[in-house]
């Protein structure tokens, strides 16, 4: 359901806009972060998007209630802040999370609203939603890209709360569907750091029709101090990032698939 404020905008509750970015699609983009996501997954480093009601968040001794709503115009006056970068790079904007899926007509409604300003659009989804939430977005998208995290059920369950058979239907459909998907993996340490799993995955992938990308994304900490900030347990603070040699073997597991494959992205 798209929500109106009293001037009959369309209103949708994000939890950041972030400039300049350049992994999240291609050229210079800004990242619109919604708030929302079925997932829980240990790894998360924007925990303050899972939930959609409104938080407060301490970092650095001070603190902030991370969840606004925002109008599409509003959204759109950040976004073209830097449409200058977007022409020379081929960027535009990106909408995350969270779960963007989770708001489908808002994240349609600013999707669209960026395509008629000319600019180039993509999504970071796990596509764990009802497949009419993405064809709400699909007609305004140049690009998806879409987690896949481990092609067993029961380990996803495990370390994310929710099994994968939803993701894995939605992931055929979106190959179908779409103009361009790429598959990014999050590789996690005791999760799915083994070069078996990693190729199982990108096995799947490759089984997709028309995708051609697996990129790599190696675990890091960089949202771990957020769990305490919001009075929450980071469980993962015992795994370290993985060496890169280990990384590199990983990457030579998904490479066997056929596709391209890449660390990062």
């Amino acid at each position: 359901m798209l929500y109106h404020n009293k001037a009959g905008q369309p209103v949708g509750r994000i939890t950041n806009i972030q400039r300049y970015t350049i992994h999240d699609g291609p050229g210079i983009r800004t990242i619109v972060f919604l708030k929302g996501c079925v997932l829980r997954c240990r790894w998360c480093c924007n925990p303050e998007s899972q939930q959609w009601q409104p938080q407060l968040l301490t970092l650095g001794g001070k603190t902030k209630t991370v969840g606004q709503d925002v109008t599409v115009a509003q959204v759109m006056e950040t976004v073209e802040k830097d449409w200058a970068y977007y022409q020379r790079s081929g960027g535009g904007v990106t909408l995350s999370g969270g779960e963007c899926l989770c708001q489908p007509d808002f994240a349609a409604a600013l999707l669209q609203a960026a395509q008629e300003s000319g600019l180039n659009t993509a999504i970071e989804t796990t596509a764990c939603v009802p497949y009419e939430n993405v064809q709400k977005v699909l007609p305004y998208l140049d690009h998806c890209l879409m987690d896949i995290k481990h092609t067993d059920s029961d380990k996803h369950k495990a370390f994310t709360t929710q099994p994968n058979q939803l993701i894995l239907q939605n992931a055929r459909k979106i190959a179908r569907d779409c103009n361009h998907l790429i598959i990014r993996v999050p590789v996690i340490p005791t999760f799915n750091d083994t070069p078996e799993e990693i190729a199982a995955i990108a096995k799947f992938a490759n089984s997709l029709p028309n995708v051609t990308e697996l990129h790599l994304l190696p675990y890091h900490r960089l949202g771990q101090d957020k769990y305490a900030g919001l009075g929450r347990e980071y469980t993962l603070a015992h795994i370290e990032p993985m060496p890169q040699r280990k990384v590199e073997r990983l990457l030579e597991a998904a490479q066997t698939s056929g596709l391209h494959c890449q660390i990062g992205g």
